[in-house]
C-alpha cells in the first residue's frame, strides 16, 4: 500500500470516531438550548412578544444575557424555538387519542377533555403562540416558523376529524382547513375568556368542542 493510500485509509477509519464526537457536541448544544428555553417560558408567557428581550429574560432567570445570546441569535430565535418545542410536543397528545379511542363518542369526549386540559395547564404557552402568530403578519422572519406550526396543528386536528369519521362510518363534511379554523377559533376565544377571568370558559370549550366534532361529519 502506498503512503497516500495509507493516509486515506487512516482518514476513513477515523471518521466514525470524529462523527461520533461531532454528534455528541450537537446533542449537548441542543440540550442546553432546550434547558434555556424551558427556563425562559415563564417570562415569555407573562410578558408576550413585544415586551420581551433577551436581557429581560436574563434578569428573570438564572442565566446571563451573554449565555442566552450565545445559544440564540436574538429573541425571535428563542421565542420561535420555545413555541415550536411546545407545539410539537402538544401534537403528540392528540395523536395518542386518535390511536387509542375505541369509538366515536369516546374520541369526542377525550378530544374535548384534552383541549380543556391544555388550555388550563399551558395557558401562558398558548397565549404566547397567538401573540407570535399575530406578530408574524408584521415580521417576515417569524412567518416560516408560524406557517409550519400552523400546518402541523391543522394536520393534527384533521387526524382527529378523519378518525372520528372512520369510527362513525361516515366522511368529513368540511375541508381540512375549515375544520382547523373552526376549532382554532373556538379555542382562542375560550382562552381569551379564561384569561379575562371567565370561570365558565373551560366548560364552554368542553361542551362546544364535543358538540362540534360530530357535526363536521357528512
Amino acid at each position: 500500500m502506498t503512503q497516500g493510500a495509507t493516509k486515506q485509509a487512516g482518514s476513513r477509519a477515523g471518521r466514525p470516531e470524529l462523527d461520533r464526537f461531532d454528534r455528541a457536541g450537537v446533542d449537548k448544544f441542543e440540550t442546553r438550548r432546550a434547558q434555556l428555553a424551558d427556563a425562559a417560558l415563564a417570562t415569555l408567557g407573562e410578558l408576550g412578544y413585544a415586551r420581551t428581550s433577551l436581557r429581560e429574560i436574563a434578569q428573570k432567570t438564572d442565566f446571563s444575557h451573554g449565555v442566552l445570546h450565545y445559544y440564540f441569535r436574538d429573541k425571535n430565535e428563542l421565542i420561535t424555538y420555545c413555541v415550536r418545542r411546545y407545539k410539537e410536543h402538544c401534537v403528540t397528545r392528540y395523536d395518542e387519542i386518535v390511536a387509542t379511542a375505541l369509538d366515536a363518542p369516546a374520541l369526542t369526549e377525550q378530544f374535548a377533555d384534552t383541549l380543556v386540559a391544555t388550555m388550563l395547564e399551558d395557558t401562558a404557552m398558548h397565549r404566547l403562540w397567538y401573540d407570535l402568530r399575530a406578530q408574524a403578519m408584521f415580521e417576515q422572519p417569524l412567518q416560516p416558523t408560524v406557517n409550519d406550526l400552523d400546518r402541523q396543528l391543522e394536520e393534527m386536528i384533521w387526524r382527529v376529524v378523519a378518525r372520528h369519521a372512520e369510527l362513525a362510518d361516515t366522511t368529513p363534511a368540511v375541508l381540512q382547513a375549515t375544520a382547523y379554523s373552526v376549532f382554532d377559533g373556538l379555542f382562542e376565544n375560550c382562552l381569551m375568556r379564561h384569561l379575562a377571568g371567565d370561570a365558565g370558559a373551560a366548560d364552554r370549550l368542553r361542551t362546544e368542542s364535543a358538540w362540534l366534532l360530530p357535526r363536521l361529519m357528512g
